[in-house]
């Protein structure tokens, strides 16, 4: 793999690892949060539209930060 290449490989496993820790961290306050309320974790079809537009929000903030 040339240099060229190498920025590549390193910028997409840097998000992988990234969204990973950021998943997992999420999940991880969910559980702790029905914990504390003593039941299962639940989310409502709102509440997932609500939170997929977030992260496209999100994602398209990011794509913007090079311009």
């Amino acid at each position: 793999m040339n240099s060229k290449d190498n920025w590549k490989s390193r910028t997409l496993m840097a998000g992988i690892a990234i969204g990973a820790l950021a998943g997992l961290g999420a999940a991880y306050m969910l559980v702790q949060r029905a914990e504390k309320e003593g039941r299962q974790p639940e989310m409502t079809s709102g509440e997932g539209v609500k939170l997929g537009l977030l992260v496209l929000g999100v994602l398209r903030q990011i794509g913007q930060l090079g311009e």
